[in-house]
């Protein structure tokens, strides 16, 4: 039995554990904590099928934008550093683990010797077990291994955010440099078209049929659309540069296999909204992290306030002794039940409180930080809506432009060559054509980047049910 001062103080203790402070839940958005709008604002893309968001990339029609996101996704750092987060998340969360478990240790040891003089040496040998327990009545262990666990959690939902942003980050580059080589070809044209028309004014203005300005205004607009299209060339090299950076592809390599699809921007499958704000941003990584971050602060806050109550410990061994002196020997078994250790804290200088504070004052601040992640993720979804609906609604706009600027071009190339018609007005029908297309090629750039937008806003498929099911564990 316990001396009855150790006693007293366990019961002492034991009557102060309602003291010990409780974690919150996760927080969800669209709860009271987590507020959220009720709907969306923005025209939702029902207008397509409804994509499977965990199969989206697969569904594109170019198998190359998916092997440099599946390159990027490989060689990304930012991936490498939350892989390292999750595998130091996990060690602090079997520490804190076993914090709440009693520790038990073995020891061996032997001697030989002879501790007066005029006795003979002696051997001593023991094995044992050492037993160590701190009695977690205050919550400050459990609140420590709370931590953790939510720690771990967020660490995994920020490898999958990682992931999902390499893989929206690639496709969004791979994009902008589709379009550019795009540009480049109407802007040949249209330099094209300006040099031929320069020329021919020039030659008119020689002959006397144009003053001499006008052929100084078309060599200076030949000479505009020569910059325009070196300047064009120049983004498409960067942008080359680009995404041999984000895949640690070789450039040359990377520029053999861009060439198979020059000027080709890839084609999403469209994908439809159909929950609600706060379902939509349950499906979101980085809020999901965020969430676990307030759960981890909130129990760092209770392991703080438990530490300013006082801490028990016991101990205890159990081991065999053999002890040989002068031919004779004495084996047996040895065992202690304690001490029980009561740590009482008196005077700190205010350090624990202290300490308190700043754990509630972090758990504020995490608070705020999981809001502020709410508004920043409906914004991204309500922009990516409205660039959708803005798109949708200007093409049909860019469509019968382009297409009326084709008819032009065409009756003119006609009246031409019947005689009708001059070069002039010929190659001025021409450079609308070029820059018709040029918008039309503007225009579904960002209206694929705004699916990827949206997907990116979404989500990108991932849901913590997966993770679960996966045993919480990140995909090689």
């Amino acid at each position: 039995m316990l001396p009855p001062a150790s006693s007293m103080a366990v019961a002492a203790a034991a009557l102060l554990t309602g003291c010990a402070s409780t974690i919150p839940t996760t927080p969800v958005p669209g709860s009271a904590a987590a507020p959220v709008a009720a709907q969306w604002h923005a025209p939702l893309p029902h207008g397509g099928r409804l994509a499977d968001l965990r199969r989206w990339w697969a569904q594109f029609d170019d198998p190359l934008m998916l092997r440099l996101i599946e390159a990027g996704q490989q060689v990304s750092p930012s991936l490498a550093q939350a892989s390292a987060r999750i595998a130091d998340a996990r060690a602090a969360r079997v520490a804190r683990r076993a914090d709440l478990m009693p520790s038990l240790d073995a020891n061996i040891s032997a001697s030989r010797g002879r501790s007066e003089l005029g006795m003979s040496p002696g051997t001593t040998a023991s094995a044992g077990l050492q037993l160590g327990w701190e009695l977690d009545l205050f919550g400050a262990g459990r609140a420590a291994a709370d931590a953790a666990q939510a720690r771990f959690e967020s660490s995994l939902a920020n490898w999958h955010d990682a992931r999902v942003s390499v893989a929206a980050e690639v496709a969004t580059t791979y994009v902008e440099l589709r379009a550019c080589e795009a540009q480049v070809q109407q802007a040949e044209a249209d330099a094209h078209s300006q040099a031929r028309t320069a020329q021919i004014t020039s030659l008119a203005a020689n002959a006397g049929f144009r003053p001499p300005a006008a052929a100084d205004l078309a060599n200076a607009s030949a000479a505009q659309g020569h910059v325009a299209l070196i300047r064009e060339r120049a983004r498409c090299d960067l942008l080359v540069g680009a995404l041999s950076a984000l895949t640690a592809r070789d450039e040359a390599a990377l520029r053999r296999d861009l060439a198979t699809g020059t000027a080709q921007l890839p084609q999403p499958p469209e994908l439809g909204v159909t929950a609600l704000p706060a379902q939509a941003l349950a499906q979101r990584p980085d809020i999901h992290a965020a969430a676990h971050d307030v759960v981890a602060a909130s129990a760092d806050a209770a392991e703080a306030q438990a530490q300013r109550w006082p801490r028990i410990a016991l101990a205890g061994t159990i081991g065999t002794t053999r002890v040989a002196s002068g031919g004779v020997s004495s084996d047996g078994t040895v065992w202690s039940i304690g001490p029980v250790t009561v740590t009482l804290p008196l005077f700190d200088g205010g350090a624990r409180r202290a300490n308190a504070q700043a754990a509630r004052a972090r758990y504020e601040a995490a608070t705020s930080i999981y809001a502020a992640r709410l508004r920043e993720a409906i914004r991204d979804v309500q922009t990516a809506l409205v660039t959708l609906d803005s798109t949708a609604r200007r093409s049909e706009g860019v469509a019968n432009a382009a297409s009326g600027f084709e008819r032009s071009y065409q009756a003119t190339e006609a009246g031409y060559r019947a005689g009708v018609s001059s070069l002039f007005e010929l190659e001025d029908a021409r450079r609308s054509v070029v820059a018709a297309r040029g918008a039309a090629t503007d225009l579904q750039r960002e209206r694929i980047s705004a699916w990827i937008a949206l997907y990116r806003a979404l989500g990108g498929g991932w849901s913590p049910a997966a993770v679960h099911a996966a045993g919480r564990e990140p995909a090689p």
